[in-house]
């Protein structure tokens, strides 16, 4: 027995990829750069660097990118042990979660500037309740020093703007930009 398709119209497709891409398009966005600054030392090491939502508790909403060393270990398992000297991140997150952490964790980054974007809709902004937040990103550096620097937000995004924070010495400008 033959089951009974009813016909689409021909403009009916397009119509509806069409309000998937505007829907997609007018999501909120934000975008967090990170300034990671020339330190003069003879001994360099790239920073660890941590950068989360955080509540106006400081309490971790959700993460969204820890930069480390991910190299072996003569034994063969992933080197998380300096984690721990990003000390806010890491009390209050980091050691609760199973690394690496799928879409967050990546590799240490050169000096430089280093942008990173994320959408409402997608993980990891995808449960992001309307609130007030910061975004805080932290750094620490072996034979280096330690700073933390937060950036308050609005979630959702209503209008576009731009905020800005500037460490003292492992971090340079952190700068966020919000679009509706």
């Amino acid at each position: 027995m033959r089951k009974w398709v009813p016909a689409l119209s021909p403009g009916w497709v397009p119509a509806l990829v069409a309000g998937v891409f505007t829907y997609q398009a007018n999501a909120g966005e934000i975008s967090v750069k990170v300034t990671l600054p020339q330190i003069n030392t003879s001994e360099y090491h790239r920073p660890y660097v941590a950068i989360w939502v955080e509540k106006p508790d400081q309490s971790v909403q959700q993460n969204l990118s820890v930069w480390y060393s991910q190299k072996k270990t003569d034994k063969g398992e992933q080197s998380d042990k300096w984690l721990k000297d990003l000390r806010q991140w890491w009390r209050k997150s980091g050691r609760d979660q199973s690394l690496p952490m799928d879409g967050v964790t990546g590799a240490t980054r050169a000096v430089g500037e280093h942008a990173l974007t994320f959408v409402e809709g997608k993980e990891p902004l995808a449960s992001l309740p309307a609130g007030q937040y910061n975004i805080a990103v932290e750094s620490a550096r072996e034979k280096g020093g330690r700073e933390i620097v937060r950036v308050p937000f609005t979630w959702p995004v209503k209008k576009a703007e731009t905020a800005k924070a500037t460490g003292q010495s492992e971090l340079g400008d952190i700068v966020v930009n919000l679009k509706p």
